[in-house]
C-alpha cells in the first residue's frame, strides 16, 4: 500500500524529469547565457519585452544584448527548477512532521532539499563563471542525481517492497553497473560542456582511424582559468577528440557490465526488469550512434539526454530491488543456503533440507 506523500514524490520525479531535458534544450541550443544574470534575465523576472526593459537591458548589459528567444529558454528551465525546489521543500516538512510514522522516509526526503539547495548554488555559477566546464558538468550531474534520488524515494513511499533477497554476485553487479552508469553521464556533461559531442564524425572509426591524434591532458584538464566566456568551447581539436573517445570508451565498458547484469538478472527470474535494463541501454546507444552520424540534431540530442535519465532510472530501479533484506538467524552447521527464485512467496533463498523461512 502506498505511503503518504507518494503521489507528490512521483508528480515530483516527473518535473525533475522535464528539468533535466530543459536544461539539455538550454544547452544544446546554446542558451545558457540567454541571460546574462541570475535569478533574473537583465533584472527582471521574465525577458525584456518593452522599449523601457529594453533600454534598460542595453545600458546595464552592454555587451550581452538580448535575444528573446534564448532569454525565454533560459527562463522557461528557471521556472520549472524552482517549482521543483518548492516541491521537494513540500516533501522535506511533510516528512519531518510525520519523523514519528514507521518506515517513513525522512533522510532521503531532507538530503533531496540539500540537493537542491546546491543545485541553484551551481545554476548561478554556471551563469556568473560564463559556463565554465566543471560547473556546468556539476550542474547536469546535480539534476541526475535530484532525478534519481526522486525517483527512488517514490520507489520507497509506494509500498512495493523489493526482493527478499537476492545473492551478492547480482548485487555486485548492480552496484558496479550504477557506478559506470554514474560516471558515464560525468562524461557525457565533460563532452557537452566543452563541445566536444562532434569531435569524431563517423563510427565507428573517429576520423577514418581506430585511434587518432587526442591530447588527454588538455582534455581533462581541471584546473583550466575561469573566463572569461566558454560558449562555443575553448579546447582545440585534439583535445575534444580525447574527450569524445574517452565517452565511447566508457559505453564500451558501461555496455559490457550492463549486459553482465542483464544475465545475472535473468539467471535469478528477474526477466523483465533485465528486458527493461536491455531495451534502455539499446535505445541509448542508438541515439549516441545517431549524434554522431547526423551530426547532432537538436531533438536526437535531447532524446539522448533522456536516454541516459531513463538508464539512470532503470539501474535505480535494479538496485533497489537487488538490496539486501536477509535478516540474520542461527541455522545449524550442516545447513547451506541455496538459491531458489521459484519460491517467490517465501523468499528466494532457502536452506537446503529445510522448509522457506521468513525474516
Amino acid at each position: 500500500m502506498a505511503k503518504a506523500g507518494f503521489r507528490l514524490a512521483l508528480l515530483a520525479t516527473l518535473l525533475a524529469l522535464l528539468v533535466v531535458l530543459l536544461g539539455a534544450y538550454t544547452r544544446l541550443t546554446h542558451a545558457g547565457l540567454g541571460c546574462p544574470d541570475w535569478p533574473g534575465c537583465y533584472g527582471f523576472i521574465s525577458v525584456p519585452q518593452s522599449e523601457a526593459q529594453l533600454a534598460h537591458a542595453e545600458l546595464h548589459f552592454p555587451d550581452t544584448p538580448v535575444e528573446a528567444d534564448k532569454g525565454w529558454s533560459e527562463m522557461v528551465h528557471r521556472y520549472f527548477a524552482g517549482a521543483l525546489g518548492l516541491m521537494i521543500a513540500v516533501l522535506a516538512a511533510r516528512a519531518w512532521r510525520q519523523r514519528h510514522v514507521p518506515d517513513q522516509p525522512l533522510k532521503l526526503p531532507l538530503f533531496i532539499l540539500l540537493v537542491v539547495f546546491a543545485q541553484a548554488a551551481f545554476g548561478m555559477w554556471t551563469v556568473t563563471l560564463k559556463l565554465w566546464p566543471q560547473v556546468v558538468t556539476g550542474h547536469l550531474l546535480g539534476g541526475f542525481a535530484t532525478l534519481s534520488l526522486l525517483f527512488l524515494l517514490t520507489l520507497r513511499l509506494s509500498g512495493v517492497l523489493p526482493a527478499l533477497a537476492v545473492p551478492r554476485r547480482l548485487q555486485r553487479w548492480a552496484t558496479a553497473g550504477l557506478v559506470l552508469g554514474i560516471l558515464q553521464i560525468a562524461l557525457g556533461g565533460w563532452v557537452s560542456s566543452n563541445y566536444a559531442a562532434v569531435a569524431c564524425i563517423d563510427v565507428p572509426t573517429c576520423h577514418g582511424e581506430w585511434w587518432p591524434a587526442a591530447d588527454f591532458a588538455n582534455g581533462f584538464h581541471l584546473t583550466q582559468h575561469i573566463g572569461p566566456n566558454y560558449l562555443g568551447g575553448q579546447l582545440d581539436s585534439e583535445a575534444r577528440t580525447a574527450i569524445h573517445l574517452t565517452h565511447r570508451l566508457g559505453a564500451v565498458a558501461l555496455t559490457l557490465v550492463l549486459l553482465g547484469l542483464a544475465w545475472q538478472l535473468r539467471k535469478v527470474g528477474m526477466t523483465r526488469l533485465a528486458g527493461l535494463l536491455l531495451a534502455a541501454l539499446v535505445v541509448q546507444i542508438s541515439l549516441g550512434v545517431s549524434n554522431v552520424v547526423f551530426h547532432l540534431p537538436l531533438t536526437v540530442a535531447v532524446a539522448h539526454n533522456a536516454g541516459g535519465a531513463g538508464l539512470l532510472l532503470t539501474l535505480v530501479l535494479v538496485n533497489y530491488h537487488a538490496r539486501t533484506a536477509l535478516v540474520r538467524v542461527r541455522a545449524p552447521r550442516f545447513a547451506r543456503w541455496t538459491f531458489s527464485p521459484r519460491r517467490a512467496t517465501a523468499g528466494p533463498f532457502t536452506l537446503k533440507g529445510e522448509l522457506p523461512w521468513r525474516p
